[in-house]
């Protein structure tokens, strides 16, 4: 699979965390129906493990499903066993290549980014891109316009738009699209959002 093409497609990969397992795999199920199709099930999520696998056994081996907050070479190897084809980082994690699969890692400054290249990224993970918003984005495009920038923290569907207006290839987007489903929160008002969310990637008015 060829991560940064996909982003590219889609420019907006969901973000599942939660303490809920069952309403953890609903979401990513009602994500996916509702055309959202890159999704990133967060380590931290109650037994993710098996929220992965689930997911991956009902949505099918060509699914955009990966794992986040991953933090080890121990993490990435549970994950990929689990069925995750691409692993989120919050940060530079050493070992990763050895996966086979790609690899969206987690870094803010300069020096950060290139370490993180250095380490095989197939993209860049800006985080926390509340840190700095969009105008942070736009000055980073210059010393680097080839990498491929996935901001994601506070990005609502306003700074999901400035971002993408300033070259991110895609934004991840948590909370304020899954809101409170991963805890068994109305999938009708998930639909509602990832239809919002949908038309922002789109470059349509919501």
């Amino acid at each position: 699979m060829n991560l940064v093409e996909s982003l590219g497609a889609h420019r907006l990969l969901a973000i599942v965390r939660g303490k809920n397992p069952a309403a953890a795999l609903s979401t990513v199920r009602t994500l996916v129906e509702e055309g959202i199709s890159a999704v990133e099930v967060s380590l931290t999520t109650a037994d993710a493990l098996t929220v992965i696998r689930q997911a991956r056994a009902e949505l099918g081996p060509d699914a955009l499903l990966g794992a986040g907050t991953v933090r080890s070479a121990q993490d990435a190897a549970r994950a990929v066993d689990a069925g995750a084809s691409f692993l989120v980082t919050p940060a530079l994690v050493d070992g990763l290549e050895h996966y086979g699969v790609p690899v969206l890692m987690g870094a803010l400054t300069p020096t950060e980014i290139e370490a993180a290249l250095a380490h095989g990224a197939d993209a860049i993970k800006l985080f926390p891109g509340s840190l700095g918003g969009p105008g942070y984005l736009k000055a980073l495009r210059d010393p680097f316009p080839e990498v491929p920038f996935v901001p994601v923290g506070g990005v609502d569907a306003q700074a999901a738009r400035d971002y993408l207006d300033r070259g991110a290839l895609a934004v991840g987007v948590g909370s304020p699209l899954v809101g409170d489903a991963t805890d068994g929160g109305d999938l009708g008002q998930l639909r509602a959002r990832a239809a919002e969310f949908r038309k922002t990637a789109a470059g349509e008015t919501p």
